[in-house]
Formats: structure tokens, C-alpha cells, sequence
């Protein structure tokens, strides 16, 4: 099983970023947030992993609906879309969407996220 079938069919939820080749703002979110982001709460508890726009979602991962915007940052539980993020707003308004999204559709604890690395 590759790692993001491990990562797509588990019960854990993951962050999937769906991004193509020449997005300003997918390069932007790589440089401002990428390095920094598995270091996090959010980033532990909801690991990352990339999908490419054409390519369509990771083995065993459900949309609800289509993608059409670059970064896409969908969240996954048990291989279904809980909540998503369309669109990179920067890195001062990333943070408190992507605390939102988990702690309204997952067990996430905001109150470990304000000792994460990175904010």
C-alpha cells in the first residue's frame, strides 16, 4: 500500500492539497506554510497530502464535489470530504481557517494549535 492509500483509506483525518503547475498562489502556500506545517498540531493531526488538479483525488479519496480552484485544501475522513478551503488567503488568515475547518468537523483541540511551530 503506498503511502497515500495508507494515508487516504484511514479513519485519521488527512489535509488534502490539490494544486497544479504554475499556481502562483500553490507556490506561495509551499514557501509561507509547507515547511512549517508538519511541525503543527494541525499538521500532526491532520496530515498532508498532494494531489495534482488533473490527475483528480488520491486512491480512495471521495469530493463531494468537483475541484476547479488552485490550492483546494480538503479535509478527509475516512476517505470522504469533510470541509474544504478554496483558494490561498496568506499565511495570517491560513491559520485560523484551517483551525476552523478541523474544529468544526473533527476532534481537533484548538488549544494545542497555539503551541505549534510556525504561528
Amino acid at each position: 500500500m503506498t503511502a497515500l492509500s495508507a494515508v487516504a483509506g484511514s479513519a485519521e483525518p488527512s489535509l488534502v492539497i490539490v494544486e497544479q503547475h504554475g499556481c502562483v498562489y500553490c507556490e506561495r502556500w509551499n514557501a509561507e506554510i509547507a515547511p512549517a506545517y508538519p511541525k503543527t498540531a494541525e499538521g500532526k493531526f491532520a496530515p498532508l497530502v498532494r494531489a495534482d488538479l488533473r490527475e483528480g483525488p488520491p486512491d480512495g479519496v471521495t469530493y463531494t464535489r468537483r475541484v476547479v480552484f488552485t490550492p483546494t485544501f480538503v479535509l478527509i475522513e475516512n476517505g470522504q470530504e469533510q470541509a474544504r478551503i478554496e483558494g490561498y488567503p496568506g499565511e495570517d488568515f491560513f491559520w485560523p481557517l484551517l483551525t476552523q475547518m478541523l474544529t468544526e468537523n473533527t476532534e481537533f483541540a484548538p488549544g494545542a494549535a497555539s503551541d505549534a511551530i510556525g504561528k
